[in-house]
């Protein structure tokens, strides 16, 4: 029987599953499987049946029973044949066993169903009858779904299987049909052996897929198909004919080992199956290699970075782990990817995790990132891009990771041309309308530059309107707005037409050139300019003298004639022309005067020149009634001068001044401003300003639809052109009137010349006018000529003598010019009308004033004056001073920016600020007022006198020159530096260098010292003075510049590819290029480093287990090495034997040996050693073969002498030991073959190694060649970890306190404020503590701290409340109180008010008022405004209503409060909530007494304001004003003018209508 455990067919290598192939045992397949085999047919199984034998003729016995109902027992069931006693040969009791068929049924067969794939080696069968005459063996792979034949059998195959081959295998899968199995002899004990590789077909690799397939098997199927017979069966098919032809198996082999690919070398139960039989072959593998499946036929979960192979005997192919960077447990392989990477990797990672993607996971899904931050094993590596989906390229991906030669930068986001920002949120400057289907993302704005405000973002992101300038307008900003012209670059981007409101039609002008529409001899850009030879009418154009009037009959119901005559008067420069045109009209009491006004050319109202009466426009007669006030008759003596009449147009009514519009308004203000009415009212009309003639000539051109023609008089002009405004034409001497047409008074003789002047004396003359044909003057009693005396003392000007204008304050003036001769009371001036520089007022005679010394702030001439004059600002009551230079301030009490001292008290003074020029002068801040001390420095500047550079910079203060440090931190000393930035010496510059470190910046060391950045400076080089070249050396790397031979960074080794002792003698390594790794060896031994089959001292040899000749080593057969472990053995018992060998010559000793015997011992000993040392594989192989033969012969002699029963065993073990011979032999012809195929790759010049060789030396080359510019950056890197390891050293102390020393498990016991890695028992992190100075203790101290000072606070806001409480009800109480005193003064003031009024209603009834102080009592009186109008002072009303309504609440605040002061968890919200309604009622009682200011100010106003009042009426009471009679006086009413003679008590009225 055979042994169910015989040695494998692919025996598993000597290294087990580490290295190589493994397989698991191989055995009978069938064992354990009795319920898996099956048979078609069985005798006996429905009831017993009877079988016959074909025998010898001597055995009695011939048939027998068999009954298959149970399974077979030895003791009581011995004739069951069912199909599963083949498994076994005999049974315990060594009986033999067998199945058998049905008797005469030909087709049958025996199928074995396995659990599992398996390896199926060979088949034995042994029957009890005769073999079958025809049998063919299948097999399934796929569990018994298709069936594919392994082997045909048959006595006479052409004839059974005609259709399949019978000449012999030619390859080793074929199917063929053998005959020598099938003869009909032996008639028992006969044996079928099938083997799936037959030994005769040389098979190249038995790991291939075509192999392993035609080993693999589920199902094996045996189909018998015909019976071997002796004949009778086919003449008698009779039962007792058939019952000795049957199918019998004594027993039955398949050999196989579970199927694993050579990646187990053992197997386990298939789950489900319980057999544990001994000596089963299991089917499931127990995989190495990380594979995995019953048959180890595919790599375990997440090792596929590699794709799955069998194993073979020097490369057990194991599955690799895929990296996905623990962000996925899943991953496949992919052909593509591993041919793509050159056979490297093909894993593919499924299902990534934390948004990664990537075949290793490595990569960030679009819309993430990778956070440089985080490890790429860091589940929250890849972070999600934060980029605007509108603006952004492909929705919003951002640069997954950092590439600087791509450009990419992590997280960045990749925006569209035209869109910017961090998000991709922005259009850019100069675009709009971001637009996720613009592929651009925004749109141009195509803004005109010439009229957007700023050029970086010209328009509206969102619309694209773009931002124009003030004047500006239209979508893109290239229009200006209406009456605007000429866009450009100004800053408000178009210019306004501003045309003239009266001389242009409107305001609209051209856009190109900004020309206004111009009226009717109007030019200019804006219409302002007068056409030469025309003139703007004034406001007293429309002036009709009276002397050209008709004397009417006015007072006819009297019975009256009119009596009225021209006076015509002379001007002179002495004299105040107090007329128009030659003089006046004499009018006779009772008398009338008619105008004919009849040019009015502009319907609107009209204002008589009497002091801006009402006018009726076209044409009207105006009547002047002359009479004395209170009489009804007419008195002889009584006579009025009239001068003219004029109509004022009232240009309120007229286009440019009307409405509520700002430009009306203004032009309003103007009017009034310069006087421009009021300079018309008085004569002479003083020189008009600038402004009053631009706005009369606009007003004269909208009355007259443009300007009027000059008409100047050809001989009394001198030219045609006129004044732009008012058209007085240039005339000759002594020529008058507005055309030059005329003599002037006191003239004759008009002509080509003009008029000359009569001269009449003024003494002697009764008056200064002459006859105007012959200039004869009218001369006084006693005077002849046209010549006149002087004046009386007391008066001047000639011909017309006057008294002396000095307003009281001087007794003379100069007899020609009436200039008044020492002035007093302070006063200067011509007429003494103005209060000399320092004083103030108004010394005008009849004005209340006198002159006041300014408060400035104390008065001229004294120490504490620092003003130069000073002013009286009506609008704000108060005196406005003008200030000496370093002066500021309304009264010249403080000191002006850039100034200091102590001007508010007397005698201080403000002294320049001496700041070296280093501060603004103009920020009221630079400098402290009082001390003088500098505070804001310019220039880099610092100190109390801006005269050092700052920290930091250096240089000349005093020069404005203070330039930054430019210190190197690496190399100054740490204390001088602080945030990157690190000081220097003031003046010159100079870092504070650290030890050994030079440079006026710091920035190298000092000679012969190097690694420059350390904390303690730079060390010395340390060179080997003997084997260097100096002792300098790399500031950086520190290597010295080193002599031939020598190397080391101090020169104190051998040089590079050196060895040996640098103080006796340094050798070249010499390496083998080919055979060393490197070509530096062993510094000391000078030992190589091989490579993988080289040996030697210089790697120049072919190492053992390599054949050929250096460099062309070739590595031997894998049996090698078992070939070489065996000869190993040998050798050393060789030794052995020849060791005890000479022991035994040496003692003369030889028991039981004879010498022949030993001398072939020796000579054979001899042999082997020199097979052995002289390396002939050859001749070892045939050796070993000779031997093997040998063996084989003894074998087969042993066989001869075993019992038969052994035979099978003996011839199993032969024919094993033959194929044995024949797999070493057929190995060896392979490895010479193999080294033939090997030596034709190796060797030539297009072999690959030749080719690699030369590369290799191209690779040398290029290595040498950047050899030290690699080891220089080796050098530098290796400095900057040092420095980093040290900065990451000095981290832990700054931020725990102390440098952690981490263990293996986290515990640092030499630091016990912690650091990185360091852990507490319970595993938490450790840093800081109490007694460390790192940042995260003094952190907890300063939050420690801050929550002290919370505390503190909240205690300190709730002493604040509680005194808060307490002060608002007092500060509540004074103002209620201040405000009803101030209501107490209101009232008074307005009773005062009140009778000021009645005052002024008695003083206008008194008979005794002059007209001229009436007149300046009702200025003053209507010029008076209150601060604040009616609405004003009701709302103020309202509010301090409010407020006090307020004030009464805040009592109901606090007891509120304070009955919930008992609740303490509220208490902190409810004081802070009346902390807030306490400010309200202090903000609300502020604007109390801001609205009681302002009464109290309005009040004292008022006051002076009455004060002024009164003054007016006595000054009006004393006051007297000449106005034309000399013995007259006048004053003009709203509807008359009232005039009272002093000498005949009369008074004249002038009604006007």
């Amino acid at each position: 029987m055979r042994q169910p455990n015989a040695s494998p067919e692919l025996p598993s290598g000597p290294h087990g599953c580490t290295e190589g192939s493994c397989y698991p045992a191989t055995g009978n397949l069938l064992i354990g499987r009795a319920v898996n085999l099956s048979a078609t047919s069985t005798c006996g199984l429905n009831g017993p049946e009877h079988y016959c034998i074909v025998s010898h003729l001597q055995e009695s016995d011939k048939c027998f029973q068999c009954n298959s109902q149970h399974p077979y027992d030895p003791l009581r069931h011995r004739n069951s044949h069912r199909v599963e006693n083949v498994i076994s040969l005999m049974d315990d009791e060594k009986n033999i066993t067998w199945w058998q068929s049905v008797n005469g049924q030909e087709s049958v067969s025996i199928r074995l169903n396995l659990e599992a794939e398996f390896h199926f080696t060979h088949l034995i069968m042994k029957f009890k009858t005769f073999r079958p005459a025809a049998m063919l063996i299948e097999r399934s792979a796929d569990f018994g779904r298709t069936w594919r034949p392994y082997r045909y059998f048959a006595y006479n195959c052409t004839k059974t299987f005609p259709s399949i081959p019978a000449n012999g295998l030619h390859h080793i899968n074929d199917v063929i049909c053998e005959e020598r199995y099938s003869d009909i002899e032996p008639s028992t004990e006969g044996e079928v052996i099938y083997k799936v590789l037959d030994p005769a077909i040389h098979v190249k690799d038995p790991y291939s897929l075509d192999i392993q397939e035609l080993l693999r098997i589920t199902n094996l199927r045996i189909n018998f198909t015909k019976l071997h017979t002796l004949g009778d069966d086919l003449l008698d098919r009779r039962s007792d004919v058939l019952q000795k032809y049957y199918y019998a198996i004594h027993e039955l082999v398949v050999r196989g080992s579970c199927f694993c690919y050579g990646h187990a070398s053992e197997c386990a139960p298939v789950p489900g199956v319980h057999n544990r039989e001994s000596g089963m072959i299991h089917g499931r593998c127990v995989c190495k290699h990380n594979t995995e499946g019953l048959n180890c036929e595919r790599c375990r979960d997440f090792h596929n970075d590699l794709p799955w192979r069998p194993a073979e005997a020097n490369n057990p192919h194991t599955c690799r782990e895929c990296n996905c960077n623990g962000h996925s447990s899943q991953c496949h392989f992919d052909m593509a990817v591993y041919l793509a990477t050159g056979n490297v990797s093909g894993g593919v990672c499924d299902d990534c995790l934390h948004n990664t993607m990537g075949r290793k996971c490595e990569m960030c899904k679009p819309f993430y990132f990778q956070d440089l931050s985080r490890g790429i094993r860091d589940p929250r590596v890849c972070a999600a891009c934060d980029c605007d989906p509108v603006g952004s390229l492909e929705g919003g991906v951002c640069d997954s990771h950092t590439d600087p030669d791509m450009g990419m930068i992590a997280g960045q986001c990749r925006c569209k041309v035209n869109v910017k920002g961090t998000r991709c949120d922005y259009c850019k400057e100069g675009y709009y309308g971001l637009s996720q289907n613009d592929p651009l993302g925004c749109q141009p704005c195509n803004c005109d530059p010439r009229g957007i405000i700023m050029m970086g973002a010209p328009c509206d992101q969102i619309s694209g309107d773009c931002s124009c300038k003030r004047y500006v307008t239209g979508r893109y900003c290239n229009q200006c707005l209406p009456e605007y012209w000429g866009l450009s670059n100004d800053l408000a981007g178009c210019r306004p037409c501003d045309c003239d409101f009266g001389g242009a039609y409107n305001n609209r002008c051209m856009v190109e050139s900004g020309q206004c529409d111009c009226r009717r001899h109007l030019i200019g850009r804006q219409c302002s300019e007068v056409q030469p030879g025309y003139f703007c009418a004034p406001l007293d154009y429309y002036k009709y003298e009276a002397e050209d009037a008709t004397g009417g009959f006015w007072l006819l119901h009297m019975g009256l004639l009119p009596d009225v005559r021209p006076v015509h008067r002379e001007q002179s420069p002495s004299h105040m022309v107090t007329w128009t045109g030659p003089g006046f009209a004499r009018v006779k009491d009772g008398a009338g005067l008619v105008f004919t006004i009849d040019n009015i050319p502009y319907a609107m109202e009209y204002d008589i020149m009497i002091r801006y009466e009402p006018e009726v426009c076209v044409c009207v007669c105006v009547c002047v009634c002359v009479c004395r006030h209170g009489v009804s008759h007419r008195h002889l003596t009584a006579f009025i001068l009239i001068d003219s009449l004029v109509l004022i147009p009232k240009y309120t009514e007229l286009p440019g001044f009307q409405g509520n519009e700002p430009e009306a308004e203004h032009r309003r203000e103007e009017m009034i401003r310069y006087m421009c009415l009021d300079s018309f009212m008085i004569t002479p009309m003083p020189a008009l300003a600038e402004m009053c003639s631009k706005l009369i000539c606009s007003i004269s051109a909208i009355i007259h639809d443009g300007a009027l023609s000059c008409q100047c008089d050809p001989q009394g002009s001198l030219s045609a052109e006129c004044d732009r405004v008012g058209g007085q034409c240039r005339c000759k001497p002594n020529v008058i009137g507005r055309r030059c047409d005329q003599c002037a008074p006191g003239t004759y003789g008009f002509g080509p010349q003009g008029c000359t002047a009569c001269d009449c004396h003024p003494e002697g003359s009764l008056s200064h006018q002459c006859d105007p044909v012959t200039g004869q003057c009218q001369c006084r009693q006693g005077a002849t000529g046209r010549q006149c005396s002087e004046c009386q003392p007391g008066q001047w000007g000639f011909p017309s003598c006057s008294p002396c204008q000095c307003n009281g304050h001087a007794e003379s003036c100069d007899p020609h010019t009436g200039e008044c001769r020492d002035c007093r009371d302070y006063t200067a001036g011509h007429l003494c009308e103005r209060c000399v520089n320092g004083f103030f007022g108004n010394p005008v005679l009849g004005s209340g004033e006198h002159c006041r010394p300014c408060p400035c702030p104390g008065n001229p001439g004294s120490d504490h004056f620092n003003g130069y004059s000073c002013h009286a600002d009506h609008s704000s009551n108060q005196i406005i001073c003008n200030c000496r230079e370093g002066y500021a301030g309304p009264r010249c009490d403080q000191c002006a920016p850039g100034y200091y001292g102590n001007p508010e008290q007397s005698g201080g003074q403000c002294h320049p600020c001496e700041c070296h020029g280093n501060i603004d002068t103009q920020d009221p801040g630079s400098c402290d007022p009082r001390t003088g001390q500098c505070l804001k420095c310019l220039y880099n500047t610092d100190g109390p006198s801006c005269a050092h550079c700052k920290h930091g910079y250096y240089g000349n203060a005093l020069a404005q020159d203070c330039r930054r440090c430019t210190c190197v931190t690496a190399g100054t000393i740490q204390s001088a530096c602080s945030d990157g930035e690190c000081h220097c010496d003031r003046l010159t510059g100079a870092c504070p260098c650290r030890e050994n470190v030079v440079g006026h910046n710091c920035d190298q060391c000092a000679p012969n010292h190097w690694n420059y950045g350390q904390d303690r400076g730079c060390e010395p080089c340390g060179c080997d003075l003997q084997h260097a070249m100096g002792t300098h050396c790399n500031m950086f790397s520190g290597q010295c510049h080193c002599r031939p031979g020598f190397g080391g960074r101090q020169c104190s080794e051998c040089e590079q590819f050196h060895w040996g002792d640098p103080r006796v003698q340094c050798e070249e390594c010499n390496c083998h290029p080919l055979g060393s790794e490197t070509a530096q060896c062993d510094r000391v031994t000078g030992a190589c480093e091989c490579r993988e089959g080289a040996a030697g001292q210089r790697c120049d040899e072919c190492a053992r287990g390599f054949t050929g000749v250096f460099p062309k080593c070739v590595q031997c057969h894998p049996c090698f090495e078992l070939w070489d472990d065996a000869v190993c053995q040998i050798k050393r018992d060789l030794e052995h034997i020849q060791n005890t060998v000479e022991k035994i010559l040496e003692s003369g000793v030889t028991p039981g040996v004879g010498d022949n015997r030993i001398k072939e011992l020796e000579r054979k000993l001899k042999q082997v050693q020199d097979l052995i040392r002289g390396g002939d594989s050859e001749r070892i192989y045939q050796l070993i073969g000779q031997n093997l033969l040998s063996v084989i012969h003894c074998m087969l002699m042993l066989h001869q002498t075993f019992h038969i029963s052994n035979v099978y065993t003996r011839y199993d073990a032969s024919y094993s030991l033959t194929d044995q011979f024949e797999n070493v032999k057929k190995y060896y012809r392979e490895s010479i073959e193999a080294e033939e195929k090997c030596n034709a790759s190796v060797f030539g010049p297009s072999s690959p190694v030749e080719q690699s060789r030369q590369t290799r030396t191209q690779t040398e080359d290029l290595l040498n060649a950047r050899r030290d510019k690699f080891l220089r950056t080796v050098a530098a890197q290796k400095k900057s970890l040092e420095e980093l390891q040290h900065k990451a050293h000095d981290l832990d102390k700054k931020v725990c306190g102390g440098h952690s020393n981490a263990s293996a498990n986290g515990s640092c016991p030499d630091s016990p404020c912690g650091g990185a890695g360091c852990l507490d028992d319970e595993g938490n992190r450790v840093c800081g503590g109490e007694g460390c100075n790192g940042t995260v203790s003094a952190s907890l101290a300063a939050l420690n701290r801050a929550r002290d000072v919370t505390d503190n606070l909240t205690a300190a806001s709730e002493d604040l409340q509680r005194m808060a409480r307490k002060d608002v009800k007092n500060q509540a109480m004074n103002t209620l109180e201040k405000a009803q005193r101030k209501k107490d003064e209101f009232e008074n003031s307005n009773k005062k008010l009140k009778d000021f009024i009645k005052k002024i209603k008695d003083f206008l009834t008194e008979e005794g008022a002059d007209p001229e102080s009436i007149e300046k009592v009702a200025q003053h009186v209507l010029s008076i405004t209150l601060p604040v109008n009616r609405t004003s002072m009701d709302k103020l009303v309202k509010q301090i209503k409010e407020s006090l309504s307020n004030l009464t609440d805040v009592e109901g605040i606090f007891n509120q409060t304070s009955q919930q002061l008992s609740k303490a968890r509220d208490l902190l919200d409810r004081a802070k909530d009346a902390k807030r309604r306490a400010e309200g009622v202090k903000e609300t009682a502020n604007s109390t007494k801001q609205a009681l200011d302002v009464s109290e100010k309005a009040i004292e106003k008022a006051k002076k304001a009455l004060e002024d009042a009164v003054n007016n009426l006595n000054r009006t009471r004393n006051a007297t004003v000449v106005v034309r009679y000399p013995d007259c006086f006048c004053m003009c009413m709203y509807t008359s003018v009232i005039c009272k003679c002093v000498v005949c008590q009369v008074t004249v009225v002038i009604n006007l209508s």
